[in-house]
């Protein structure tokens, strides 16, 4: 059950008007990584987790806040919409042909154009579950892996990835209500990228997960000799001083080698055998035309089976 608290988590109001902002900011709300990405991310996870309670419960509460955060972008996006007077929108893509390449020229009419024509047209001046392109959120975008460790894993990156671009969108404004909003987003996003990280120290302290991912899968099944091993497939040896290089792996299951010159490991070449002429493949040699089944054009009924197994022990020998 969710139940809507009517107060927004922190305060949305711009100083004014501002579409072409309003645009940028959608990028944070429906993009790869806004805020529809980890809120849906942490709620399945959270619905989907059969370890103890208080994972679930960590989960479900912050897919929960993040709720929030979406409310709350929407909000400051459907502000910066209201009233936006069209005359400082062509003003400002005159006064910075920057600004007006990127919203579609000089032209008034290109200029509106060039504004996310779906906030006038589909939303009436809200929000919309897009990125700053216009591109649809997509649920591909989730990760829900039953794995705690590789969903934190994923938790710690997308809030590193979030936090990144509000930090970037920061600097792209000087109104003081934006900016105001953005540094409670940039604070809620640390304690994420923290929390995240504790989790997945409490993981392995807990002793459900180790530091690869899965650590249930035997180790007399890998190939251990690989393990630790930096195949240095660039040109020079730069890459052989750094820490994954050299000494103890983070897994504590050995040492770092660093492989200067690599060499294949087999004498495969890739090459395939031989293609089902049903397909209509390129075979390494010629072969006749072929079909199974009944033909309706010439009334035909046979099975064509015998003729496919001829072409195949021709092609084959």
């Amino acid at each position: 059950m969710f139940l809507h608290v009517k107060e927004l988590q922190y305060q949305a109001k711009p100083e004014k008007p501002d579409p072409v902002f309003a645009r940028r900011m959608q990028e944070i709300l429906g993009g790869t990584f806004g805020e529809m990405t980890v809120m849906m991310s942490y709620l399945f996870q959270g619905w989907n987790c059969r370890g103890p309670q208080k994972y679930r419960d960590m989960l479900l509460s912050t897919g929960t806040e993040e709720i929030g955060h979406v409310e709350m972008f929407s909000v400051m996006i459907a502000r910066l919409l209201e009233g936006a007077p069209v005359h400082e929108v062509e003003d400002a893509a005159r006064k910075n042909p920057a600004v007006g390449a990127a919203m579609g020229g000089m032209d008034m009419r290109d200029v509106m154009a060039g504004m996310t024509p779906q906030h006038p047209i589909v939303s009436g001046g809200g929000a919309v579950p897009k990125d700053s392109e216009g591109v649809p959120w997509n649920g591909a975008f989730v990760a829900s892996s039953g794995n705690l460790m590789a969903d934190f894993r994923f938790n710690f990156m997308a809030e590193s990835q979030g936090n990144l671009q509000v930090a970037r969108l920061y600097n792209m404004t000087d109104d003081p209500g934006i900016r105001d909003m953005f540094s409670f987003a940039l604070a809620r996003d640390i304690m994420h990228q923290n929390q995240w990280f504790a989790a997945m120290e409490e993981l392995k302290a807990d002793g459900f997960e180790d530091f690869y991912v899965p650590s249930t899968m035997p180790a007399d099944r890998i190939r251990m000799d690989q393990a630790h091993v930096f195949w240095n497939n660039s040109a020079g040896q730069e890459a052989g001083q750094g820490r994954w290089a050299q000494g103890p792996a983070p897994d504590g299951l050995g040492e770092f080698q660093f492989l200067a010159e690599p060499t294949p490991l087999s004498n495969d070449r890739g090459e395939l055998g031989m293609n089902d002429p049903r397909l209509h493949g390129t075979a390494k040699q010629p072969t006749p035309p072929v079909a199974t089944g009944p033909n309706p054009v010439t009334g035909q009924n046979g099975s064509g089976d015998g003729l496919v197994s001829k072409i195949v022990e021709k092609v084959t020998s």
